[in-house]
């Protein structure tokens, strides 16, 4: 195993020989009588650990910190002084360099190992701590482009219905998820789901959510299956995990979908008041392993447009409390545009009612039109 390097600075000869005799059956130890010579073996040696006299020729020691830190901004410092009627400025100033500790000469043997061997398990539990830090962050980062890739693109067109989303998690993993897909025949199939939690879980249960949404290609994605599909992904977890989803098969002009607990989609034209599309059974968990979903119908004539969102939208917090249903609704009628130019839209109305507050959720928003 390598021992750590720990270099000495001090112009008295003997005080460097009796340290480094106490410091070397532990340590790989450097010595130095000058600052000049200090800075010559840092890069060769590269230690982890200085101890540095305060008074000394060409630079004192503070200088010397300054000027090794400049190479090495990592290094760990120990002072020692032999000014008894300093000690306090001294102690004050080295607590303000930010140096590890700060001792009297003569020191006690003991009190300088253990000083020493506590400043270098320190070094190396931080140490550890950044590298599990990297480890984790890479870990989130894989995660991160993982769940990306569970999204399709932004905009599409679709058998006749055009298509556009916007995705805004709040984390690095998010618990929202939006999907769509060719159904055949003419068809287009969609769905948005906002599952229970952020981070990894979270991001588990959307890559489950998305599978079940495609293994009901064998139904022609009809949202019954799909409801169904999730519910029996679902029931091996605990009954505190759960989905909303709005889940909508196209045809012609007729929406067939199944809102499982999800905020209810507004549909209407510009200019006009919106119709909501009401639930059709409750929230998908584990604790309503025996319920079904209902699947309803609307018409969705030409120039209408259906905005889905997840509940992140209205409950985005400003001065006057939550964006809200109200709010929502107020935007969307008054928005001549369609597709993504209404998405942005809507997503700068929510950002500016929040004033540039903190999201607390993901924000998700489909739109789609023919």
């Amino acid at each position: 195993m390598t021992k750590d390097r720990v270099l000495l600075v001090d112009d008295e000869v003997a005080l460097l020989r009796t340290a480094s005799r106490v410091l070397a059956p532990h340590y790989e130890v450097a010595t130095a009588g000058t600052a000049t010579v200090a800075l010559e073996l840092l890069a060769d040696f590269r230690p982890d650990l200085a101890i540095l006299d305060i008074r000394m020729p060409e630079m004192d020691g503070f200088q010397l910190m300054a000027e090794l830190r400049g190479r090495e901004p990592n290094l760990d410092i120990i002072f020692m002084t032999g000014i008894v009627h300093e000690v306090d400025a001294q102690l004050i100033r080295a607590i303000r360099e930010k140096a590890f500790y700060f001792i009297t000469k003569p020191f006690d043997r003991e009190v300088l190992l253990t000083l020493v061997g506590r400043c270098l398990e320190l070094r190396r539990l931080g140490r550890e701590n950044r590298d599990h830090v990297t480890r984790l962050e890479g870990q989130l980062e894989e995660a991160r482009r993982f769940q990306a890739s569970l999204l399709p693109g932004v905009e599409a067109d679709i058998a006749g219905t055009r298509i556009a989303a916007r995705y805004h998690p709040c984390e690095a993993l998010g618990g929202d998820f939006y999907d769509f897909t060719n159904a055949g025949a003419e068809r287009a199939a969609f769905i948005v789901a906002d599952v229970s939690g952020h981070g990894v879980s979270a991001a588990m249960l959307t890559g489950i959510v998305k599978s079940a949404f495609h293994d009901a290609h064998a139904e022609g994605f009809a949202p019954g299956a799909v409801s169904e599909r999730i519910a029996r992904a679902l029931r091996p977890f605990d009954d505190d995990r759960f989905v909303t989803m709005f889940c909508g098969r196209v045809e012609g002009g007729t929406l067939e979908y199944a809102n499982a607990g999800h905020p209810p989609p507004l549909l209407g034209r510009p200019g006009t008041s919106p119709r909501q599309l009401k639930l059709t059974g409750p929230m998908i968990s584990p604790a309503f392993s025996d319920l079904t979903w209902s699947v309803e119908r609307a018409r969705l004539e030409a120039g209408e447009r259906l905005l889905v969102y997840t509940d992140g939208v209205t409950e985005m917090r400003g001065e006057e409390g939550l964006y809200g249903d109200a709010r929502l609704t107020e935007a969307f009628c008054g928005a001549e545009s369609s597709g993504p130019e209404l998405l942005d839209m809507l997503l700068s109305s929510v950002r500016a009612f929040a004033a540039g507050r903190p999201e607390d959720d993901d924000l998700t928003l489909l739109t789609l039109s023919r």
